[in-house]
């Protein structure tokens, strides 16, 4: 696929989503006042056209949800202790604070991410290796990530990017341009490699981030990591993890924060209810019993890669 249609600078698959919307939307239109009075004929050319779209989805895509887990590939364990837990933060907030210094020194200002997508899409393959087997490689070529064109109702949904299923093209929220975007952009990645699953994904871009030549993507990758494992030792230790807290640089906090402001204009809108809901579904259908909270289970992939390793 990234053959395909990597080389093209536009997304196909946004193109061919745009295309869909409006015939579905012509159609509705031109036969509003018979949908509700179709005849079998045409619900039975509904439900042939659904299928096939479903058989597609899962011939091109879909049966990478069912990979053995990959905590069972690197041969880990999928539960952990709060001890671990608490030994891995520290490790992150020590890295996290060395990269901040290095980037910012002054300590309570943000990193700043100033480079455009398109250049950092070309830095992202500057990963080094990850894992000694067949699934390390980031070095991807062609490269087919791609600013997504439907960005602005992509925000309103509330998602930072996502992998077209039937095209392979990876796609980012064009208009974040944060501490996140470096490490989305290889979680984005790992999916191309067939790595469906969320926690899994997000566990590639971290690994893939940390071992970049590029600062920037090292930071990334770092508090990203930090801020789910942060968020997991609230939940359990909430006093140690308030102590931890005040060993950060606050320029990381700043960093955070900076996410969170661009999010908050469109928070609780209706679209996004309705699209974080359809998805939260899509992920259970798609062997993520958990569906979105399956993002946490990041956690538990870096607690145990980082004391085993």
């Amino acid at each position: 696929m990234r053959i395909g249609l990597g080389w093209i600078p536009f997304s196909f698959g946004d193109v061919v989503y745009g295309i869909g919307i409006i015939m579905i939307l012509r159609w509705l239109w031109n036969n509003k006042a018979g949908v509700i009075t179709l005849s079998r004929k045409r619900y039975y050319l509904i439900f042939t056209t659904l299928n096939i779209i479903l058989f597609t989805f899962h011939l091109l895509w879909g049966f990478n949800y069912y990979r053995l887990p990959l905590n069972e590939r690197l041969e880990i364990a999928s539960d952990y202790s709060d001890e671990d837990l608490e030994k891995v933060t520290t490790y992150f907030i020590a890295e996290a604070n060395t990269l901040h210094q290095q980037l910012q020194p002054v300590d309570s200002l943000a990193v700043a991410f100033t480079r455009d997508q398109s250049k950092l899409f070309a830095l992202a393959r500057n990963t080094n290796q990850i894992f000694d087997d067949e699934y390390q490689d980031f070095n991807q070529q062609p490269l087919s990530v791609k600013k997504s064109l439907l960005t602005v109702p992509l925000t309103y949904m509330g998602y930072s990017g996502y992998l077209n299923p039937i095209t392979g093209e990876a796609h980012t929220n064009g208009k974040i341009n944060n501490y996140k975007t470096p490490v989305l952009i290889l979680h984005e990645m790992a999916h191309q490699q067939g790595f469906a699953k969320e926690n899994e994904a997000n566990f590639f871009g971290v690994m893939a981030g940390i071992n970049h030549d590029d600062p920037h993507f090292r930071y990334s990758a770092m508090i990203f990591g930090l801020r789910y494992l942060l968020n997991d030792l609230y939940h359990k230790q909430p006093e140690k993890a308030e102590f931890l807290k005040e060993e950060m640089r606050s320029g990381i906090l700043a960093n955070y924060q900076e996410l969170t402001d661009f999010w908050e204009p469109y928070q609780d809108n209706i679209i996004e209810k309705a699209s974080q809901a359809t998805y939260n579904q899509y992920l259970k259908a798609n062997n993520q019993p958990d569906g979105m909270r399956t993002y946490s289970y990041v956690v538990a992939l870096l607690v145990n890669y980082f004391t085993s390793n």
